[in-house]
């Protein structure tokens, strides 16, 4: 199977996998019972999450321009992307926008000292671990974008001087950066549903996926629409 019928057989399993999440999250846990279904369920789609990095770290070693391609992907997707998928700090402003759009919504219950449990009822030390993770984050990109950088300058220079030589080597450069960045959007996913209690954690992957389909819907749309034309 190659990457391209890999990533649409993720994506609908994906899909399935949130359709069971939502479905079981129309209320905050009141048991330790519900609180273990609902982390055998985030523990099942960070397994999914893990499953289609190790298979992108196999395409990336097979072929990683066809990875940077993307052609699994629409025009819109691609061009959101950094280095060859979704920019890692996107993971906290969504917590932030939720965290918002949930406080407004139940800012009385929230000020009355009615616990929620959910994403808009984060706590100061967690607020606090977000902003410490979303620094340390920032400048993991910053790095790995700074490598990419001195790869491309390398490769210009080589190609206008004529003097394009080992490119395996080359290419094997690319297929690391490729994979560092994959490793950080995986550890931030990871690190982020870690210091989230199971409902919040479920709301947190519910919000992702959706935003993820709903990107990919409107993308659809725009390169049928283009195509038309």
């Amino acid at each position: 199977m190659d990457f391209h019928r890999f990533y649409e057989s993720w994506y609908d399993q994906l899909h399935h996998e949130i359709r069971h999440l939502s479905a079981a999250h129309p209320q905050p846990p009141t048991t330790d019972d519900d609180r273990q279904k609902l982390t055998q369920l985030v523990t099942k789609i960070m397994s999914h999450f893990s499953e289609y990095y190790r298979v992108k770290s196999l395409a990336a070693n097979q072929d990683v321009l066809s990875v940077f391609c993307a052609r699994w992907s629409t025009t819109l997707e691609r061009s959101l992307y950094w280095i060859a998928g979704w920019r890692p700090t996107t993971a906290f402003h969504l917590i932030y926008t939720e965290s918002s759009i949930l406080f407004e919504s139940r800012m009385l219950d929230i000020l009355q000292g009615v616990c929620t449990g959910d994403l808009g009822d984060l706590s100061p030390a967690q607020f606090t671990r977000v902003s410490e993770l979303q620094c340390e984050t920032v400048q993991q990109e910053n790095a790995i974008t700074d490598q990419l950088s001195e790869w491309q300058q390398d490769e210009a220079c080589d190609v206008l001087a004529g003097t394009c030589v080992d490119l395996d080597k080359k290419i094997e450069r690319l297929v690391k950066i490729v994979e560092k960045a994959d490793e950080l959007r995986l550890r931030t996913l990871k690190t982020v549903v870690e210091l989230l209690t199971p409902q919040q954690a479920v709301e947190f992957l519910i919000a992702a996926a959706r935003l993820h389909f709903g990107i990919h819907t409107w993308g659809l749309n725009h390169d049928r629409e283009r195509s038309e034309k």
